[in-house]
């Protein structure tokens, strides 16, 4: 969690201004953070991109002291070497004479190491003879490289220290041996380095194979192997708690292992821009201040005159219109945010009365709405013993507004509502316009017999059709009736089962129906059975059943209708015909379906054949077609188990589709457009509308057990059963007959060249786990049997 929310939460609780001056102090102090870690970035490149060039300046420094002092023990050996009397001594070999001179002329010019070697490089005399055992494999071995490689001057170590050594020939007038000196360069060459250019000077030896020596430095306890990576990458190096940069620097092209490391304090060249990041600092600092002094001024110049705005707007609030808002004069923003207040508060000054018309009346049929029923309802449930409401929809009204217009359908419920009008003035009753074609009366001091009496005036009311611009339309109505206190105890809940009521009589095609406790799906009796049955998906009661299809080409099995059986722990088997009906006008049979779309496939795997495909077909209701999201959870649900949507077959009967044409199409084309197998149940018991049959995606026809059981003794039933086959052939569908009790009727679905059938001849209804052995037995029956 990031600790935003917590500072918007803080923000919204402060006041305008110190919203405005945090806001506006805070986002300088963002932009300053950003140029402090400029700076801050930009100082560290500075630095280090001046400490490489002064390493390198240092490198050319050095590389200069080196020459200097080889030029100067050069001069000293060449004066020795051309010197009269040591020359004669070398001829005569007088080695005494020669020693001395050696140590005279090396105390002379400092060198630590003097040395005589004859023509083939062995040693003859040397300064301090004490040092010749020690010193004569070495000088002997460094005289022949010298010479070798024509070379006057070289760096090498010896006894432990690092020596610059010179080769002079001595010749009388040839060369009768050689003069060698060596200067120990480590502490004299590193002071004068160190206080010439201000670089520190590590000299290491670095042997293949053997461990760094430290031979010199100018430094505490330098870390060497960190000192030799340092310089590969050009990097710092903390040495002493301080950092340095690194650089090295061979100290003779023929001495590799010998190495110099020269190092520059970054603190050192840190110091004057940090003297800049203060200087930076302060102004940053003066900044903010005089910012924030700034932004609050301005803040309060801007919040004063809200806050007096706020004051108008709680007035307004309160009911209080009457006073103007004032603009205090002011042409910028504010000034046209107090004008627009003030237009605000005409504009509701004006809406109001119309709000109080519309809250409580009907605007196009002006009779009372639905909540001023509502609150008649209460007082006269509050003052008389007995009441009763009518509630009464108007049949194929969305019919009228589809073919004749909203401006013809506006026209007609005025109509009805003027008949009702009167109806309402003569019986001393309340007539409203609850929504759409709905209307409803209240009888304060009515019951059943007396609102059964209005029900049938206001049927004989409509039994004249309404004739509008030359166009006439027959009217009726489903009328449903509650009566207080005898079916409800709150007025709310009497107004919702007068509705029910009045559904039920539409459904059932009557003219008006009294609620009964048994019509209502949220009554005590049916509430027992909802919960059992929500219980019954939960508690794993529900068990899937399948019905073999079988193809009547070849009298294999092809396919299978899923069912749903309800293992009641108390009931025992419920029977379908006693909870699906109840489940379908709860809403409830969406759940069924769903479980029965997921159970179906999460055994389709187990139920397929060995050969071929076995399709399991599933009943879909008007719940399921009227919602728009139910192809994608059937998608989700046959992705999650591997199913293709070739293994389903989607059943749907003609009425669920006729109850909302438009939108049972647009599901039927998302399922179809899934890969889906779609198929018409019990056609020929609906509507059987061919337009519909053509528009609609589905590829199978389902006859009606009810022709196929009648076609082996009624020839209409057979003729209805041939006529089907042939429609749906023409229509390049496929047919599926149900109902096949018997041999008989099996044989003539087959001459009538029946893609499918289904029924108890073939086999009954079977738990899914019996139903794989039960295709291997019938697979294996001779084909006469069948």
């Amino acid at each position: 969690m990031t600790p935003w929310p917590g500072l918007r939460m803080r923000l919204r609780n402060r006041s305008l201004v110190t919203r405005i001056v945090l806001l506006s102090v805070g986002l300088l102090l963002l932009i300053q953070l950003a140029v402090q870690l400029v700076v801050r970035s930009s100082i560290e490149n500075s630095v280090r991109q001046n400490l490489q060039r002064e390493l390198s300046a240092d490198e050319k420094v050095w590389a200069r002291l080196v020459e200097q002092n080889a030029q100067r023990l050069s001069l000293g050996a060449s004066v020795l070497a051309s010197d009269f009397g040591f020359r004669a001594a070398v001829t005569s070999e007088d080695e005494e004479t020669i020693e001395s001179a050696l140590e005279n002329q090396g105390a002379r010019i400092g060198a630590t190491i003097a040395a005589f070697l004859d023509t083939s490089f062995q040693l003859k005399a040397i300064a301090n003879a004490q040092d010749a055992a020690l010193s004569s494999q070495s000088l002997t071995a460094l005289g022949q490289a010298m010479a070798r490689d024509g070379q006057q001057g070289r760096m090498a170590l010896e006894r432990g220290r690092v020596h610059q050594f010179v080769l002079v020939p001595v010749r009388a007038p040839l060369v009768v041996g050689w003069v060698l000196m060596g200067f120990a360069v480590d502490e004299a060459l590193s002071t004068d380095m160190l206080a010439v250019s201000g670089a520190h000077v590590v000299i290491v030896n670095q042997s293949s194979g053997q461990p760094v020596q430290l031979l010199h430095t100018t430094l505490n306890n330098p870390p060497l192997q960190a000192l030799a990576e340092g310089a590969r990458a050009r990097g710092l190096v903390t040495v002493a708690e301080d950092q340095y940069a690194v650089r090295s620097v061979a100290l003779d092209a023929a001495s590799p292992s010998l190495q110099t490391y020269l190092l520059r304090s970054s603190t050192e060249a840190r110091a004057a821009f940090e003297r800049m990041k203060t200087v930076l600092l302060l102004i940053a600092a003066l900044g903010l201040l005089l910012f924030a002094v700034g932004s609050s001024m301005l803040a309060r110049r801007v919040a004063r005159p809200l806050d007096l705005l706020v004051a108008d707007t709680e007035r307004l609030g309160r009911g209080d219109y009457g006073q103007a808002v004032n603009d205090f004069g002011r042409q910028d923003e504010v000034g046209n945010l107090a004008r627009s207040f003030d237009r605000m508060r005409l504009n509701i000054q004006a809406s109001q009365a119309e709000i109080r018309q519309l809250a409580y009346w009907d605007r196009l049929t002006g009779l009372p709405n639905r909540a001023q029923f509502r609150e008649a309802l209460q007082t006269a449930a509050d003052e008389a013993p007995t009441l009763a409401v009518i509630i009464l929809d108007l049949d194929r009204f969305k019919h009228i507004n589809d073919v004749l217009g909203y401006a013809f359908g506006d026209r007609v419920l005025q109509t009805v509502a003027r008949r009702l009008h009167h109806l309402a003035e003569a019986e001393q009753a309340l007539a409203a316009r609850l929504a759409g074609g709905e209307f409803a009366l209240l009888l304060a001091g009515a019951q059943a017999p007396e609102a059964l009496a209005l029900a049938a005036k206001i049927n004989q009311a409509f039994v004249e059709p309404v004739s509008l611009d030359g166009q006439t339309v027959d009217l009726s109505a489903a009328i449903g009736i509650a009566c207080w206190p005898m079916h409800a105890q709150e007025p709310d809940v009497l107004l919702g089962r007068a509705e029910v009521a009045m559904y039920v009589a539409k459904r059932k095609s009557l003219d008006m129906q009294v609620y009964d406790a048994s019509l209502d799906s949220t009554s005590a009796q049916n509430l027992s059975l909802l919960s059992e049955l929500r219980q019954a998906i939960d508690g794993n009661e529900l068990r899937l059943f399948l019905q073999p299809k079988i193809g009547l080409r070849d009298d294999s099995v092809v396919a299978a209708e899923a069912l749903v059986r309800w293992a009641h722990p108390v009931r025992g088997m419920v029977q379908p015909m006693q909870f699906i009906p109840f489940a379908e006008q709860t809403g409830f049979v969406r759940y069924l379906t769903l479980w029965m779309l997921e159970e179906a496939a999460r055994q389709w795997k187990s139920l397929q054949p060995e050969n071929g495909t076995l399709r399991i077909a599933i009943n879909l209701s008007t719940r399921d077609l009227m919602d728009l999201d139910f192809p994608q959870k059937i998608d989700e649900m046959l992705d999650r188990y591997g199913v293709p949507r070739e293994g389903f077959c989607l059943e749907i009967t003609e009425s669920a589709i006729m109850d909302d044409p438009q939108r049972a199409e647009t599901t039927l084309n998302q399922l179809a457009a899934s890969g889906y197998k779609l198929s018409i149940d019990d056609f020929g018991t609906g509507y059987s509308s061919l337009a519909y049959l053509k528009r609609l995606p589905v590829s199978e026809l389902k006859i009606d057990k009810s022709f196929v059981m009648g076609m082996e003794q009624d020839e209409s039933d057979a003729k209805i059963v041939r006529s089907t086959i042939e429609l749906a052939h023409n229509l390049g569908l496929t047919v599926v007959a149900e109902g096949v009790e018997n041999a008989r009727i099996y044989a003539l679905l087959a001459a009538l060249q029946c893609d499918e059938a289904q029924g108890y001849y073939m086999g009954k209804p079977m738990i899914s786990t019996d139903f794989v052995q039960w295709s291997r037995d019938w697979a294996a029956r001779p084909r006469a049997a069948a």
